[in-house]
């Protein structure tokens, strides 16, 4: 009997043991909750912190250019002895991904940069020799040599870059908001600067 007790004794013991040292454990690892000001601060900390974070990025992003000189999306210099003839075909400049045209519009020599990119689905239209204008081998969509729509599913005619022509003289010429070709008025060339990341949008099939 005594035996017995005794063995009684220390497994309760034991239980007691187990249970006290279970009840440290679970006080050792409870975390205390924030209070409602607490709380509020962190909410407070962390959105002023995401807010500077994005004036910050935007500052950066504004003051260091997007695209380099001649790389697609910046500006490209182009030399007049790159140009093709007047009323000829136009050039192709890949790099850049527009065509150098000098269309002869009423009896004047101009001059335009237009984006080698269909209107309609976004193919690359080829200019036709025997047929003297850009024809799209995707749905067949027309353009003259100015990039006037002539006919096809295109909804306008070929988008444009914003150009600046500086001529021998001094003087200067640029596209107004329409894109429509530059007049030289009889002026010698001296550079040209096409910039592709300002792309002119034409209003409709004009």
């Amino acid at each position: 009997m005594a035996s017995t007790s005794a063995a009684t004794t220390k497994a309760a013991d034991a239980r007691s043991k187990t249970a006290t040292k279970a009840a440290e454990n679970e006080a050792s690892v409870s975390v205390s909750l924030p209070s409602r000001r607490e709380f509020l601060y962190y909410i407070w900390g962390a959105s002023f912190a995401l807010i500077a974070g994005e004036i910050t990025a935007g500052v950066l992003w504004l003051s260091y250019p997007r695209f380099a000189e001649g790389e697609f999306g910046g500006t490209f210099t182009v030399d007049p002895t790159d140009l093709p003839e007047s009323g000829g075909a136009p050039i192709s400049k890949p790099e850049g991904r527009f065509w150098l045209s000098r269309p002869v519009m009423d009896g004047q020599e101009t001059f335009v940069a237009l984006y080698a990119v269909c209107t309609h689905l976004g193919c690359l239209p080829k200019w036709v020799d025997v047929a003297h204008r850009f024809e799209c081998p995707c749905h067949g969509s027309k353009y003259e040599l100015s990039g006037l729509y002539i006919e096809g599913p295109a909804p306008r005619s070929l988008d444009r870059f914003a150009t600046t022509i500086i001529f021998t003289d001094g003087t200067t010429a640029q596209s107004n908001a329409s894109g429509d070709p530059i007049p030289l008025n009889g002026k010698t060339i001296q550079s040209i600067q096409v910039d592709t990341g300002s792309r002119i949008m034409r209003a409709g099939k004009v």
